[in-house]
């Protein structure tokens, strides 16, 4: 009464579904963490750059040479302290960047365009960026400080959205998995009811049954996981060593500033193996209940 094909049906259709399955969800929760963590990784570059740079605006006034007070603003920021350099943007720079929503060809020397001064901070923890637009407001006539403060809210914003999104994913996927165990554990066990039945009413205690049950569909659940998680590493190393150094420069250069290396780290990786062997314990453990629970109907 010990072999575990007497109790638990071996090789069967149901159980190779089974299998698919669950290769299948874990291979969908193993994308949903890469991408997770793409975005997130993303998000915190963006948010370190955000942090080590400002900029300077200084306004055009009637009567007032702008270029000299833009330089007068460089001058100020550079000798702040936290400040690792303040370099005052060309007008030439300044066309350029309007270019793709003006046109080119247009001559834009009668446009009240402001000055645009880029300050690099060498440590943004030691700036008081609020004594420093003081400052700038006091010494330099048109002269505004942006810290960028309103695009680091949303970058955090996002980064938190994204993560709950995922998280709901990933339940979502969870409870797909436990529902498909529950189904195929009772079937399994209607299949083979006259055994169960007997062998139990002979004295064998539902943990014993359990337990069979249990290493059954715990094996299918970490074969399942495991070939979810291989596909989903190999989604990932193919996207990190073969889509992406294989695009165009300008399409490199973009995916770099959406999603900087465009690649999944080892939290991504490991994150794959990890939910692999959840997975496979949550199989074991929703199986062993449901064993309990189709014996106490049956009583």
């Amino acid at each position: 009464m010990r072999k575990q094909s007497q109790l638990v049906p071996e090789n069967t259709v149901s159980g190779n579904a089974l299998t698919i399955v669950v290769a299948i969800m874990c291979f969908l929760a193993c994308l949903t963490l890469g991408a997770v963590t793409l975005v997130r990784d993303a998000a915190s570059d963006w948010q370190t750059d955000l942090l080590r740079e400002v900029t300077i605006q200084v306004r055009p006034i009637e009567g007032v040479d702008t270029a000299a007070e833009a330089a007068k603003a460089a001058t100020v920021a550079r000798l702040f302290r936290g400040v690792a350099s303040a370099e005052v943007i060309s007008e030439a720079e300044s066309t350029a960047l309007l270019e793709p929503w003006l046109g080119t060809g247009l001559d834009l020397g009668e446009l009240p365009i402001p000055r645009l001064i880029v300050v690099r901070l060498s440590d943004p923890s030691i700036v008081d960026l609020g004594a420093l637009a003081d400052r700038l407001a006091a010494q330099v006539r048109g002269a505004t400080l942006d810290d960028h403060r309103g695009w680091t809210s949303r970058l955090q914003t996002m980064a938190r959205v994204t993560v709950f999104i995922g998280l709901g994913i990933l339940s979502l996927v969870f409870m797909a998995t436990v529902l498909s165990v529950v189904f195929a554990t009772r079937g399994a066990m209607a299949g083979k009811r006259d055994v169960v039945s007997v062998v139990h009413f002979v004295g064998a205690e539902g943990g014993f049954i359990a337990r069979e049950y249990q290493r059954h569909f715990m094996l299918l659940g970490l074969k399942g996981g495991l070939m979810g998680a291989a596909a989903a590493a190999f989604i990932f190393a193919l996207t990190s060593f073969v889509l992406a150094p294989s695009m165009s420069p300008v399409a490199a250069d973009q995916s770099a500033a959406l999603f900087g290396s465009f690649a999944v780290g080892p939290v991504g990786y490991l994150g794959a193996l990890a939910i692999a062997f959840m997975i496979a314990v949550m199989t074991a453990i929703t199986s062993r209940l449901t064993v309990y629970r189709y014996l106490a109907e049956s009583e």
